[in-house]
């Protein structure tokens, strides 16, 4: 599975210069966890999480202790290019999902910018991912179906079950073995977003 299959886009963004709390706004209002964030010209420049908009936001509340709390001398961060993260991570639309999701990790990172010819055409998250593995097994099976009846109009007749993921092929008893059109029909069923393992059943 490829990074554009399961991405978010266009991508929901935030100017360098925006403040602070116009960049919250944007991302609870579009219930995401972090933007990409563009210069003037368009360009990635960063991305902004919710923990790095949060940072001095919020004060001490006296009722919360016995001691009141000092003032503070500093003012909070007043446009995101002050609390963006400007070391950015990035996958590109042909990037393989298992690639991006060992970036995930490996950086402990929530979400990636997804770059084409230095513009930013979509972002992938983890949200993204879990949705893709939430499809229900039904609608997996269509897709699969679909995806192999237009390539073989007129059969193979593949029948196909998906469990948790999982796609199996079975041939009909009366079909003669056609190993070219099974290592196809593997690839075919593959390339559906949130088919995990394919297995191939001998016919009854």
């Amino acid at each position: 599975m490829l990074v554009r299959e399961v991405m978010t886009s266009p991508a929901v963004s935030v100017r360098r210069t925006d403040p602070v709390r116009r960049a919250i706004r944007v991302l609870h209002g579009h219930d995401i966890t972090a933007a990409p964030v563009l210069d003037d010209a368009g360009r990635l420049a960063g991305v902004v999480s919710e923990l790095d908009l949060l940072r001095g936001e919020f004060e001490p509340d006296p009722r919360a202790s016995m001691l009141l709390p000092s003032a503070s001398a500093e003012l909070p961060p007043r446009q995101v290019w002050q609390v963006m993260t400007h070391a950015v991570v990035t996958v590109t639309p042909a990037t393989d999902v298992t690639t991006a999701i060992d970036l995930m990790v490996g950086k402990r990172i929530k979400s990636l910018p997804v770059l084409m010819d230095e513009h930013v055409v979509g972002m992938l998250s983890r949200r993204d991912l879990m949705a893709m593995l939430a499809r229900p097994d039904e609608e997996l099976r269509e897709a699969v179906v679909a995806a192999l009846r237009e390539q073989y109009p007129s059969g193979p007749a593949w029948e196909v079950t998906v469990r948790d993921g999982v796609a199996e092929l079975r041939l009909p008893a009366d079909e003669p073995p056609d190993p070219p059109a099974e290592r196809v029909a593997d690839l075919l069923t593959r390339t559906v977003p949130g088919i995990l393992r394919v297995r191939h059943v001998a016919g009854r």
